[in-house]
């Protein structure tokens, strides 16, 4: 399938998406060609999105450099370039490149973005004072050896997520495994004995830890299943703490496959509350569509990113999401007080 443009009408906000596919209807995947396990962050320091993905298409995921994309409504997204190069820019690693996250925090009063990822199955960090880059790797592994107790697995996937309540920022990573532990006031390091595993309870963790805030609470959202299955998909818990322990509702399947549609392997999540609001967003990757499902192994590798709406329960609860292949109207963000502080 050739990459194209579509521009449509929806209500009455022009809408112009790049997509990737044969489905001249499809909003869904927001940006074209190849990427996955992609990490979202509203900058305050610019008022627009920007979307941090691994850098798909290559066998075996052996991708080496990130690339980031900035959007001012979650529709329309231009593609920011290379932001970080392993091979010129890693002293540590020049293969591997996966599954980033990013946190903006204001720190002396400028904006600083601290920008996690893997790279040969550790975790490394990187620093930029726009969301856009130019970052630059802190010279050397964050995370390099397995949590104590944990004999298997991988030190992959890492979340970043600053407690609203605590001002205390977290780190979040494993395959196997869900571990956590508390960054240092400079974002650089890990503070020490505070890394603990707390690997949800019902079985189902895989990868792709992402951590958000809601009225009091912490949800904890996990793919579950391999990324290579048709079944890769999203679980959630809650919490009282951003450490855990890690509640499990009774029904706690949100996110996954809807053969009718032709769309398999929705995993690896972010999620995105639009400043000042109550909405939210979940972020995501699916096999290409619609040869994906085809493709055995390699659609593992050959995966594309979506939006969809994500909606809670009056009880608090994470609403099943509907994946969807129209994605999502235009998102604004009127008012700047609602995020500039």
């Amino acid at each position: 399938a050739e990459a194209g443009r579509l521009e449509r009408y929806w209500g009455n906000a022009r809408r112009r998406t790049i997509y990737q596919g044969t489905d001249p209807e499809a909003g869904n995947p927001v940006i074209c060609d190849f990427h996955a396990d992609p990490a979202i962050l509203f900058a305050r320091q610019t008022g627009k999105f920007y979307l941090y993905p691994t850098t798909d298409g290559y066998e075996g995921w052996g991708g080496n450099s990130f690339k980031a994309f900035s959007s001012p409504d979650l529709v329309h997204w231009q593609d920011e370039g290379i932001i970080l190069d392993l091979p010129s820019q890693v002293k540590w690693a020049d293969r591997n490149a996966w599954a980033p996250c990013i946190t903006e925090e204001k720190i002396g009063g400028k904006y600083k973005y601290f920008y996690y990822y893997t790279a040969a199955q550790k975790v490394g960090v990187a620093v930029a004072d726009h969301p856009a880059g130019p970052f630059k790797d802190s010279g050397k592994p964050l995370i390099d050896r397995l949590p104590q107790g944990v004999s298997g697995g991988q030190n992959i996937d890492p979340d970043v997520f600053t407690d609203p309540v605590s001002g205390k920022s977290y780190l979040y990573w494993g395959n196997g495994f869900m571990a956590v532990a508390e960054l240092s006031g400079d974002r650089l390091n890990i503070v020490p004995g505070s890394q603990r595993v707390i690997t949800p309870s019902d079985g189902t963790f895989r990868e792709g830890t992402c951590v958000i805030f809601r009225k009091g609470k912490y949800y904890f959202l996990w793919s579950e299943d391999d990324t290579r299955s048709e079944n890769y998909r999203v679980r959630y818990g809650i919490a009282d703490s951003p450490v855990g322990p890690i509640q499990i509702p009774e029904s706690n399947l949100i996110l996954a496959k809807d053969p009718e549609k032709g769309i398999y392997g929705t995993g690896h999540n972010s999620v995105i509350q639009v400043p000042g609001k109550d909405e939210w967003y979940i972020v995501y990757h699916r096999f290409k569509r619609p040869e994906g499902i085809t493709m055995g192994e390699a659609a593992g590798y050959h995966r594309e990113v979506c939006i969809d709406r994500m909606y809670f329960g009056k009880d608090g609860t994470i609403l099943p999401v509907t994946p969807t292949l129209e994605g999502i109207r235009p998102v604004k963000v009127r008012n700047k007080s609602v995020y500039e502080k």
